[in-house]
Parts: C-alpha cells; sequence; structure tokens
C-alpha cells in the first residue's frame, strides 16, 4: 500500500477512535498488516486502536466463490469433454 494510503487510513482510525464504532473486513492475518500497510510502526499504531475493545471474529473455511467456480469448472470441463457422434 503506498506510503500515502497508509497514512490516511491511520487517520480515519485515530479521528475515529473512541468515537465511533468501526467495522474492518479483510483477507489478512493481522501479522500481516505491517507489511501491507509498508510502515511497521503505523501499522502498531493503527492495530492498538482498532484492537482496544474489539471483537475480532476469524473465519475459517473454504470459499464460497472458490467452490463455486470449480464446480462451474468441473462442469464445463465434463461439457468440453463430451464426445458428440454424427446422426446416422
Amino acid at each position: 500500500m503506498p506510503a500515502e494510503a497508509a497514512s490516511a487510513l491511520f487517520q480515519v482510525v485515530a479521528q475515529r477512535y473512541l468515537e465511533t464504532s468501526i467495522v474492518i473486513t479483510t483477507n489478512r492475518s493481522i501479522s500481516e498488516w505491517g507489511e501491507v500497510l509498508g510502515d511497521t510502526t503505523v501499522a502498531a499504531a493503527m492495530l492498538d486502536r482498532l484492537l482496544h475493545r474489539s471483537v475480532v471474529l476469524k473465519l475459517d473455511g473454504d470459499s464460497y466463490r472458490l467452490r463455486d467456480h470449480h464446480a462451474r469448472s468441473e462442469n464445463h470441463r465434463t461439457a468440453a469433454g463430451t464426445i458428440r457422434r454424427p446422426l446416422q
């Protein structure tokens, strides 16, 4: 993430901290935020505010999108692999 974007996100979190609710969804673990934001100091400060008095819901499981994609791909392969014989 560009430094300007990370800084802007931090400013939003800092301004809303203790004032109102914040909901964030991500597919990255908390331990990866320093790498994602490109600055471990900003990530630590942001996470400090976000995790204070927070509820973290971690969902594990198969992706519905990937499951549906695999099902469509399998159907496509089956249809593409069908041999049609000419009518006599």
